[in-house]
């Protein structure tokens, strides 16, 4: 028997019976990634989303009942937002949904009432309030793997990431762990089931994912090892507390850039540095831009440098820190090329376009 006759045969009463019901009261529900939603927003809601604390968790629901029964029910102690019905591949519930009610009052009017409710003679269901997390850990990823490289493998297989933080690994030395914080716990819901079933791999390491550990995350901010820089696109990445080792070609970064821009008559590079967060070991985390006058497109991006004592402002530090970006790139754009090279603005606009372009004008220390 194929599998879609299989599946299509199981729970095939239950199945009509909400199709039946949906079309009479034009309820629409749309099943993507595992599960199926009604709302987010429902028809006729004017503003935001409810705010936090609006949405309860449903446990211990019989795998074969629906939203037909289930909608009504959470329906009577107030308005839902949204309702989340989490699906097998055979088409049965996987025994847990989400409720999101319009106000806080209704959750935990859902709460009193439904908590420990039979929905049918000998199935008592478990209502709580649900936890609504939104971060996950990634942990295995190979040492290699950059900031950049792992922004854009998510950003291509998961929605609504908003920050991505790489550490050292605690437990798989070397290698590093990732904090990703989602918009919401569905997209962070999502993102989860969407990595562990993908086996999402970078380098060609296996990755373990799970929510992210109180415990784990108090460990992790109170880490004091050196934070590296953080250059992702628009220029709006954190930081990313990894040790990184100085570079003994340092002290000459600026010269080294400067006579580069000179060679090829781009003009002098023109460096704004903004200092946006100090931490109590040290660390300064600086905004910077790099203006070359014969190249179409600055350079932005964010870089940690340390606070090497009174009357330092790290200034000076985070113009070294970006110059060494930009000699980085240049470095792996010219590998192979022979005698004729590409024009040096193309060069330099195409990568640093890759990172970040224009963007408007952000305050900052001219240098």
């Amino acid at each position: 028997m194929e599998a879609e006759t299989w599946t299509n045969s199981i729970n095939q009463a239950n199945k009509m019976a909400l199709l039946a019901w949906a079309k009479e009261t034009g309820t629409n529900l749309v099943q993507i990634n595992g599960q199926r939603r009604y709302g987010g927003p429902p028809p006729g809601w004017v503003g935001d989303p409810p705010p936090a604390g609006t949405e309860v968790f449903i446990g211990r629901l019989p795998q074969d009942m629906y939203e037909n029964a289930l909608i009504p029910l959470f329906q009577r102690v107030g308005k839902l937002y949204e309702f989340r019905l989490m699906m097998t591949f055979s088409g049965l519930n996987r025994g847990f949904a989400y409720a999101k009610y319009s106000n806080r009052r209704s959750a935990k009017e859902a709460i009193a009432a439904f908590h420990n409710f039979e929905v049918r003679e000998g199935c008592a269901i478990v209502v709580c309030r649900s936890t609504e997390k939104c971060e996950l850990s990634v942990d295995g990823l190979a040492a290699s793997v950059s900031q950049r490289e792992l922004e854009a493998t998510l950003r291509r297989v998961t929605e609504g990431v908003l920050s991505i933080t790489l550490y050292a690994s605690p437990s798989q030395k070397p290698a590093q762990l990732a904090v990703l914080k989602y918009s919401s716990h569905q997209a962070a819901a999502m993102a989860k089931k969407t990595l562990m079933e993908g086996n999402m791999r970078l380098d060609g390491v296996e990755t373990r994912v799970e929510w992210l550990n109180p415990d784990l995350k108090q460990k992790l901010q109170s880490c004091k090892e050196k934070p590296s820089p953080s250059w992702v696109r628009g220029g709006k990445g954190p930081g990313v507390p990894k040790q990184a080792p100085l570079s003994p070609v340092l002290p000459d970064t600026l010269d080294r850039l400067n006579a580069l821009c000179q060679r090829r008559c781009l003009g002098t590079p023109l460096f704004l540095t903004k200092c946006v967060q100090a931490n109590p070991n040290g660390w300064l985390r600086f905004w910077c831009r790099v203006v070359i006058p014969g190249c179409p497109v600055p350079f932005s991006g964010f870089t940690w440098v340390r606070q090497d004592g009174p009357g330092k402002s790290g200034h000076e530090e985070a113009k070294v820190a970006v110059a060494l970006q930009v000699l980085r790139m240049l470095g792996e754009s010219s590998r192979g090329v022979g005698a004729n090279p590409p024009a040096f603005p193309k060069v330099l606009g195409r990568l640093l376009g890759a990172w970040s372009c224009g963007g408007g004008t952000q305050p900052g220390r001219q240098g």
